[in-house]
């Protein structure tokens, strides 16, 4: 298999250099703040107009991730496309079934093992953004192979 273009390659590491930071941002805080989020999730689906509002926003912001990203080719073009699709499957789920998200989310505040491997999950998500925030600001795309 030969490798992705040079054009692909800078459009995976231009999503990478805005999906690196974000991820790596959010999910730290987000760790760090996971015993504080059953208040949130509350909060949130008090106020159905919110949820329906954040899954519209993360369902388009995954289809642009997806529509813009067409490359699948390498660990970090792999990446970038999983996380488009995870967006987008995470926005659309919450238009369509917010009370199972409200009651999954609930369920994982509530016990001290989904805490725990909720900081895990988060932690692992912080690394991987800060990966893609390495991979999308420091190197270089590798020479396309003719083929």
């Amino acid at each position: 298999m030969s490798t992705a273009t040079v054009e692909a390659q800078k459009r995976t590491r231009a999503f990478a250099r805005v999906i690196g930071p974000y991820v790596a941002t959010f999910t730290t805080v987000y760790a760090i703040r996971l015993p504080d989020g059953l208040d949130i999730v509350n909060d949130l689906f008090a106020q159905p107009v919110l949820v329906l509002l954040l899954g519209a926003l993360m369902l388009g912001a995954g289809l642009v991730i997806i529509g813009g990203h067409r490359s699948w080719r390498g660990p970090l073009a792999v990446t970038v496309s999983l996380f488009g699709w995870f967006v987008a499957v995470r926005g659309f789920l919450l238009i369509v079934i917010p009370a199972t998200i409200e009651s999954g989310a609930q369920a994982t505040m509530l016990s001290p093992t989904g805490v725990l491997l909720g900081r895990v999950f988060f932690g692992a998500l912080a690394v991987m953004g800060l990966l893609l925030t390495y991979a999308g600001w420091f190197t270089k795309p590798a020479a396309s192979q003719p083929g």
